[in-house]
């Protein structure tokens, strides 16, 4: 054998060894990258996955008024699923959902809040959470009853400016000319991918 095919032998044998190396690397039930969990509220119960669960709150701290609860959930059975409520879990509120039942389809997903989207909402998301937390809430389906997870709480600036609550305290002048604070109606925008990514 010559040196040249020697010296091609032996770098063909090295590369193919090194691209093993680093392959096995990412590879496997245990992989390093297994263990990286994406930096949002996520659960799964039998066919029901809840994802990008968030509370978003008034845009102003010192504002009191109506939290709105976001999420993604995606049934992965074969029958449609309800949403039949959702619970703050330790303050006894529940949300206000805008039908009685929210229908999750067999094989597919429905997103809570943003314009044209099913919502849930809370008539005082002040008293019931905290900006910075992380809340527990229940949603209860009809078939496969109670999942629970811990939802961010975040206020409504930012991305999630057009996911929080459609009705926001505005200052407005009462006849006596003094200001009073009275509910009116905000503006929404469809949803956002970065809100909702990674579904």
């Amino acid at each position: 054998m010559s040196r040249s095919l020697r010296r091609g032998v032996l770098a063909a044998t090295v590369l193919s060894l090194s691209i093993a190396t680093l392959s096995a690397c990412g590879a496997g039930n245990d992989a390093q990258t297994l263990e990286v969990k994406p930096d949002n509220a996520e659960t799964s119960v039998g066919t029901i996955k809840v994802q990008n669960a968030n509370v978003v709150t008034q845009p102003d701290p010192k504002a009191k008024g109506p939290a709105a609860i976001t999420a993604t959930l995606f049934n992965s059975g074969d029958k449609d699923q309800q949403l039949t409520g959702i619970s703050v879990d330790g303050t006894g509120q529940s949300a206000k959902l805008s039908s009685a039942k929210i229908n999750v389809p067999a094989g597919g997903s429905v997103v809570i809040g943003g314009q044209g989207n099913p919502s849930a909402v809370l008539a005082s998301g002040r008293e019931a959470v905290q900006d910075g937390n992380a809340q527990p809430l229940t949603f209860t389906f009809s078939s496969t009853g109670k999942v629970t997870l811990n939802a961010f709480v975040v206020p409504a600036k930012n991305i999630f400016e057009n996911y929080g609550p459609s009705v926001t305290p505005q200052p407005s002048t009462s006849a006596s000319g003094k200001p009073s604070e009275s509910a009116s109606p905000s503006t929404s925008a469809s949803p956002s991918e970065s809100a909702h990514a990674g579904h």
